[in-house]
């Protein structure tokens, strides 16, 4: 590394101690092992972010389909990180189903 590269590494970290230390990171609450979350919660969750996602991806088809027609409005760059964006959000629903699925086939062959 440069000295720029350790001055601007130095720098970025003491910015984020200093927002740490003034209390603008709020920390999220953590769930105790006596705690049991509903079903209903799950169901909810995951509705929610399939929701998200489904929005996503319904905002770059729309931002596609602008540029498409020629929308002056329609930026190429935008259209692209909206596409990436809703390829990230899809892969990344598509790593949970299939971390639930395998969780699921390997308590289904636990030996009773």
């Amino acid at each position: 590394m440069t000295p720029v590269d350790n001055q601007a590494i130095s720098s970025v970290l003491a910015q984020m101690r200093q927002v740490a230390q003034s209390g603008l990171v709020q920390n999220t609450p953590s769930v105790s092992p006596q705690q049991e979350v509903a079903p209903s919660d799950f169901a909810q969750l995951v509705n929610g972010a399939l929701e998200g996602v489904s929005r996503v991806q319904a905002e770059a088809g729309a931002k596609a389909d602008a540029f498409e027609r020629g929308d002056p409005n329609a930026n190429l760059a935008e259209v692209m990180v909206a596409l990436e964006k809703a390829s990230v959000s899809f892969e990344g629903v598509k790593q949970v189903r299939n971390r639930l699925v395998a969780a699921y086939q390997e308590i289904m062959n636990m030996p009773v």
